[in-house]
């Protein structure tokens, strides 16, 4: 199943790390991960071609322009309308799949945190299950990204919900092959009002599998999360851990998911992961970061700035916030 994995415990210094190495390149399930592993696999693959669709979203600026510069010619109204429409159905399938997501988290986090095994065990024997909790993460982390830096898709779907009140104001039949229900327009207005609406579902989803399973202490939960999230990065800064990477790819993969854990962790435990008891180390996760270049590594950086939840707390040390802020 690849390289074993070897994690240090928390109270141990970085100094006594033993072999700290996923095999996220070659890693296989086993049999006892397969059932989890296979439900999990046909949600990734829906999500390769959401984040696809999502890069090759351009919007409907200039029809949409042209309608509110121009309300009484009904041309440009109609030319309007039909490039919203066929946008507004792939804003639902975005939505429709982060339901898909939400329902799925909770059985890999079951078997990741259930307590008939400490963190370091699950993450030796469940490689597989761990990359897969990876790449829902490497996915959140880009679908969000990409959806604050694309205004087309709130100005697309604000538009359409003008048109839609405008439609029902008027008594006009609204043909539902082509458009979404208002009720399913309402679900989708508070899923895009989110600035980072894939990590609130990530996260509310985590926080619910906690709630729900008053039998297992938060604690086995946020100790996976910090577990991985030092391993990821003990894998980048330990040359002779990044050096068995065969891709670039990998690395940045492993950056990519060391902050998402770190801000799924800062999202669901009541101290958030800048404290200084928080189980992860975020000076050395910062300084590996920085250590990779603005350029690959900038907007992670803002990530942490600007979608943690704890980073502004008191408890944060000053120069943690001193680090972020340069």
């Amino acid at each position: 199943m690849g390289n074993l994995l070897r994690i240090l415990l928390n109270n141990e210094p970085p100094a006594k790390a033993q072999d700290i190495f996923v095999d996220f390149e070659n890693t296989e399930p086993t049999p006892q991960e397969r059932p989890v592993y296979s439900m999990v696999d046909a949600v990734l693959k829906v999500s390769h071609e959401i984040t696809k669709e999502l890069r090759k979203y351009t919007g409907a600026t200039e029809e949409i322009r042209q309608a509110i510069s121009n309300p009484t010619i009904a041309e440009h109204q109609e030319k309007a309308l039909e490039a919203v429409f066929p946008l507004v159905l792939k804003l639902k399938a975005f939505y429709e799949f982060s339901l898909k997501l939400e329902n799925v988290v909770p059985d890999l986090l079951r078997e990741l945190c259930s307590d008939n095994m400490t963190p370091r065990e699950h993450l030796e024997c469940q490689q597989s299950l761990f990359k897969q909790f990876a790449e829902i993460l490497d996915f959140v982390l880009t679908f969000d990204d990409l959806k604050m830096t694309n205004p087309a898709i709130q100005n697309d779907f604000s538009y359409y919900r003008r048109t839609l009140s405008r439609k029902r104001l008027a008594n006009e039949d609204e043909n539902e092959e082509e458009t979404v229900s208002n009720e399913m327009a309402n679900r989708m207005s508070l899923f895009y009002a989110h600035a980072t609406p894939m990590l609130k579902t990530l996260s509310d989803a985590t926080a619910k599998f906690v709630s729900q399973h008053k039998d297992l202490p938060v604690e086995q939960t946020t100790d996976v999360l910090s577990t991985m999230a030092n391993i990821c990065r003990v894998m980048i800064d330990n040359p002779q851990y990044s050096s068995r990477f065969t891709s670039e790819e990998t690395k940045l993969f492993c950056l990519r998911v060391m902050v998402g854990v770190i801000i799924l962790y800062d999202h669901v435990h009541p101290v958030g992961a800048f404290a200084k008891t928080s189980g992860i180390d975020m000076k050395s996760s910062i300084k590996v970061l920085k250590d990779q270049g603005p350029r690959k590594v900038e907007g992670l950086l803002n990530a942490l700035r600007y979608t943690t939840k704890h980073l502004q707390d008191e408890t944060t040390p000053k120069a943690i916030k001193a680090l972020l802020a340069e």
